[in-house]
């Protein structure tokens, strides 16, 4: 193609029409140009196309994350919730001077705490690409306050747990109890004298306390999570 309209050319100078050869230069300019703002119009439509593709993608993936997320924050509620409906009972039982084994077996579900890790890998390569590959800035508002609010909030109430037991519960378990097995059993040396202590009543109640904070975020998120699930459907719509 280009060597035929330098042949174009070439003719229409050695034939002196200089009126048509500029005619024609002008033409061919024109055309040049048409032919660029072309490829550039296929190029900006390779873009979108790998751009729509990629969302997509990292969409489909981050659902799978939260689905991951959903579940083992399910679990961690259920603890938490078995934790404080046992701290009830027990509580219950000790005011009546109850000392059974079943406290034993009950303070292994309380004195201990759970640790949670988000599946955020597929939000984290969204966030280093560019948060605006989501065209829905709905979705995007809701991912972030999902990851950097209301994780945050999860995390943090179920490091109080652990701090409560490292700080609270390690002492006591070292100078009172008779025998431990985690999550399972906790034996006091002397139950009547163990339940009797005011400070021991306290330390149940502060951490029945910081599993109402875990319950109150986990359910706060997984409501969250449930509704950019939904978000993520109806986007795919």
């Amino acid at each position: 193609m280009i060597k035929l309209f330098r042949k174009i050319r070439q003719n229409l100078l050695m034939e002196n029409k200089t009126s048509k050869y500029f005619k024609y230069a002008i033409g061919e300019i024109v055309l040049v140009v048409i032919g660029i703002l072309i490829a550039l119009q296929i190029n900006n439509w390779n873009e979108v196309l790998k751009a729509k593709k990629f969302e997509q993608e990292i969409i489909g993936l981050i659902d799978q994350n939260l689905e991951q997320d959903s579940i083992a924050m399910s679990k961690e509620l259920f603890s938490a919730k078995l934790a404080i409906q046992l701290t009830d009972s027990l509580l219950s039982q000790v005011s009546r001077k109850i000392y059974t084994s079943n406290l034993d077996n009950w303070m292994g579900k309380i004195i201990c705490f759970e640790r949670f890790k988000s599946q955020s890998s597929a939000f984290e390569v969204l966030k280093s690409k560019g948060i605006e590959f989501i065209s829905n800035n709905e979705l995007q508002l809701s991912l972030i306050s999902y990851y950097d609010e209301s994780l945050f909030k999860v995390y943090e109430s179920l490091q109080d747990v652990e701090d409560s037991f490292q700080t609270d519960w390690n002492p006591v378990i070292k100078e009172d109890f008779l025998d431990f097995k985690w999550k399972d059993f906790c034996v006091p040396t002397n139950s009547k004298n163990f339940f009797e202590k005011p400070s021991t009543i306290v330390l149940f109640k502060i951490y029945r306390d910081n599993r109402n904070g875990t319950v109150n975020s986990i359910t706060s998120s997984l409501k969250k999570l449930s509704e950019i699930r939904m978000q993520i459907r109806k986007n795919k719509t």
